[in-house]
């Protein structure tokens, strides 16, 4: 379940407004609710890794991995690579590798973000190397890479898989972890000049003027208006909000790690 823009953006709007300290526009507010939620869906990561070192406890709802993967699950994805074979003029050599998948295995188009596991005919998982040991596998017979034991290299958003013989359309599959959808606060305008909220999805073509809600867990809500508020204390010049706000942050993610 989302996190709803309108309700985001109104209940920062009655913070600021309270004591008549400032307003953010529309266009402030979706730039800052991008920013702030690419922020909070990187520190996942960060979390992911200190919290898998400490000891969890067994009791429903209280094991922070599971609930910070829980979060994460949202932008777990999975889609076909496409294997692509070009010779450059300028080289004459033929370049052989898989690109990332551009639509997931349920049509969505989603922006890739970071890789997970590569299956090789969504059986076998494919080892990672780095580029020295790529090039050195070939020269003994105990480590050549085969179909039972496949090996990739990732660069550039590319996937060079070994054996050669792995070229069939459908192959390669990757696991990987979506970027965000960025929120929308769309509208229309009123007679009086005033901005009126348009809860209709966003689409460019047919709703240039509707609204897309946070991509986060619905648990975020709270972390989500404090860091916004946090930012737009500085737009409005106010340093107390920024001030209380930082402070409310810190004390809340000191909590989440006690």
């Amino acid at each position: 379940m989302a996190i709803n823009v309108n309700t985001v953006y109104q209940t920062v709007l009655l913070i600021l407004n309270k004591e008549q300290r400032g307003y953010i526009t529309p266009s402030e507010f979706n730039s800052l609710g991008t920013q702030v939620q690419l922020e909070i869906f990187e520190k996942y990561f960060e979390d992911m890794n200190q919290q898998i070192r400490v000891p969890q406890t067994d009791t429903d709802y209280a094991n922070r991995v599971k609930n910070l993967d829980e979060k994460l699950a949202i932008f777990k994805t999975f889609g076909d690579a496409a294997f692509t074979s070009i010779t450059p003029s300028s080289t004459g050599k033929t370049l052989s590798y898989w690109t990332l998948p551009g639509l997931d295995a349920y049509g969505q188009e989603v922006i890739f973000y970071r890789l997970g596991t590569v299956l090789y005919k969504n059986q076998t998982e494919i080892q990672r190397v780095d580029r020295a040991e790529f090039y050195q596998v070939n020269k003994s017979l105990l480590t050549k890479p085969s179909t039972t034991f496949p090996i990739y290299l990732f660069e550039n958003f590319k996937l060079y898989v070994k054996p050669d013989t792995i070229v069939t359309a459908g192959d390669i599959q990757v696991e990987y972890v979506r970027k965000p959808v960025s929120p929308i606060w769309g509208f229309t305008v009123g007679t009086l000049g005033q901005y009126l909220y348009n809860s209709n999805l966003y689409d460019a073509n047919t709703m240039p003027t509707g609204s897309i809600d946070f991509d986060l867990h619905i648990s975020e809500q709270t972390n989500l208006i404090l860091q916004i508020l946090k930012y737009a204390g500085v737009i409005i010049r106010d340093p107390q909000i920024v001030q209380d706000a930082a402070q409310q942050v810190a004390i809340n993610e000191q909590n989440e790690k006690i």
